[in-house]
């Protein structure tokens, strides 16, 4: 089965470039390019696609709106930014709406591929330039809910999870039904107030339970 790409850049050189890169790498099928954030929006409906390629500086909405958008109407569409911009701001902005990754433009191909396997395997990918940030960012985070709250169980399923376990392994690995590891982790998210495993990746390297991985 293909996994199907959406790119969202409004350099059109550069998004043609990368449409005919991606397409010469199966499964990869490029359904689209797109220039600006409305549009993306919009054919995220239409096309359905399992992956969008964010630009995030794009005219009439930004990458970082036209992602909180898509992840509100279909959270299952992975968004991963590819960006000229090694900001912090813009980093953590992007994860905060919903990214499930972010890639500098002067990234190789084969870090492309490999972020785009990651974000397909519910994982999160950083370039080594901005995990640095992210990794900051997280352990000077304020109030927030603590490690305490979980339990040993919970602990370990937050582990397996950032490492882009699905339920059905982590089932297999803790000898667990996917039943009763759909409702640890429903537990875990209400008690840290986090909604995505963006979110959590965050928390479990502020907390010390996972690291960054590239």
């Amino acid at each position: 089965m293909s996994t199907r790409v959406l790119l969202a850049d409004d350099h059109e050189l550069f998004a043609e470039g990368l449409a005919t890169l991606l397409n010469t790498e199966p499964p990869l099928e490029v359904v689209g390019t797109v220039g600006d954030g409305n549009e993306a929006v919009r054919q995220v409906r239409e096309q359905e696609p399992d992956v969008v390629i964010m630009d995030l500086s794009m005219p009439n909405l930004s990458g970082i709106e036209a992602t909180q958008l898509i992840k509100a109407e279909r959270p299952n569409v992975k968004v991963l930014c590819l960006s000229m911009h090694a900001d912090r701001g813009y980093v953590m902005g992007a994860l905060d709406a919903g990214a499930s990754g972010y890639l500098l433009k002067d990234s190789a191909k084969k870090e492309l591929l490999v972020a785009i396997r990651a974000v397909m395997a519910n994982q999160v990918y950083l370039s080594p330039a901005v995990a640095g940030m992210v990794l900051d960012a997280a352990k000077a985070g304020g109030a927030t809910p603590s490690l305490e709250l979980l339990t040993e169980r919970e602990r370990q399923i937050v582990q397996l999870l950032t490492r882009g376990k699905s339920t059905k392994e982590i089932a297999g690995r803790l000898h667990l039904s996917v039943k009763t590891v759909g409702t640890h982790r429903s537990h875990v998210m209400e008690k840290l107030e986090i909604h995505s495993i963006a979110e959590l990746t965050k928390f479990a390297i502020r907390e010390g339970l996972t690291s960054v991985e590239h």
